[in-house]
């Protein structure tokens, strides 16, 4: 990783800015507008984990990335992004972005905002961990994302924007957020690329869900193959259909918010709290030294199903 790192970054420095900054297409999908979102005081959205959501329009999307940067895969994705004159919000992983700063540094360059997923995406997630251990966590995550992108890092991260890892929060943690002006970014639908299927696979997928949610959060990843080369498919299919792009970027003022429908509740709770069973009867068996269950098959057309190993979910990391 050190050699791969250190040869990128080389790369990057010497390259014309114009590489990374490809003329659009000129029916680009580009941004259609920009919300300022402001945090004081805290914010949650996202209506698989919260009540509320972002108060985004018929057929406007948010694009989010989650676990990067990832030095075979987050690089194309930037490109298709720049290919489309699109905006997203990257969620990065503190030890990833202190292997691979020429990355963060490029989302910058380029216009994206650069959030914040904790320094290692523990498998066991900020909700198994002690109160103490989880706020040292995000705090090392803050500072490691910060001096990867701007060179230095103070008290208050640059970005007040935070995706829990696997959307495990705790309402201590969230406090502990909101005291410090954080705002934490849930997802209204995800693409469910953690599952192994082929780009047309997931892009089928995600097609069928903004279909059926018209609107909202997506959650990707920039350290899936399938996704890298899902992107630029996805984003023309969504400047066919009619849907129009909306970039975050910090603000003062806190930005309108949707509630969730009537009837609502947390698909994220449900499933966190279905992996935590499977674990403490999985820990059950190995201690009476039954043998474990057969492997259960999931479809990646399905709504994501609990599962996945080292703590939570594959489904929604």
């Amino acid at each position: 990783m050190a050699w791969q790192s250190s040869v990128a970054a080389s790369v990057f420095l010497l390259a014309p800015a114009a590489a990374f900054a490809a003329a659009c297409l000129p029916d680009a999908l580009g941004v259609a507008r920009t919300i300022e979102v402001g945090t004081q005081g805290g914010l949650q959205v996202g209506l698989k984990s919260y009540p509320r959501s972002l108060a985004l329009n018929d057929h406007e999307i948010v694009l989010t990335f989650d676990d990067g940067p990832a030095v075979q895969t987050t690089g194309p994705i930037l490109d298709a992004l720049s290919k489309e004159c699109v905006k997203a919000v990257f969620f990065v992983v503190g030890r990833n972005a202190e292997a691979l700063p020429f990355l963060v540094k490029r989302e910058i360059a380029e216009g994206h905002v650069v959030g914040h997923h904790t320094f290692s995406h523990p498998a066991e997630t900020l909700r198994q961990m002690s109160e103490k251990a989880a706020q040292e966590e995000i705090l090392k995550g803050f500072e490691a994302d910060d001096k990867a992108a701007y060179g230095s890092a103070s008290e208050a991260p640059k970005v007040p924007f935070f995706r829990f890892p696997g959307f495990a929060d705790t309402p201590e943690l969230v406090a502990f957020l909101s005291a410090r002006n954080i705002g934490v970014f849930g997802a209204d639908f995800w693409a469910s690329d953690w599952l192994n299927m082929s780009a047309d696979t997931e892009l089928d997928l995600i097609l069928a869900r903004l279909d059926r949610e018209k609107r909202g959060i997506l959650l990707l990843h920039d350290t899936k193959q399938q996704t890298a080369a899902m992107l630029p498919a996805l984003l023309r299919e969504l400047k066919q259909r009619g849907y129009k792009i909306v970039a975050l970027v910090p603000g003062a003022n806190p930005p309108l918010t949707r509630p969730a429908p009537e009837g609502w509740t947390s698909e994220t709770d449900r499933i966190i709290a279905e992996v935590f069973a499977k674990q403490r009867a999985a820990k059950a068996r190995r201690t009476a030294g039954e043998p474990p269950p057969g492997p259960a098959g999931s479809s990646p057309g399905a709504e994501p199903q609990a599962g996945g190993s080292g703590g939570l979910p594959a489904t929604i990391k």
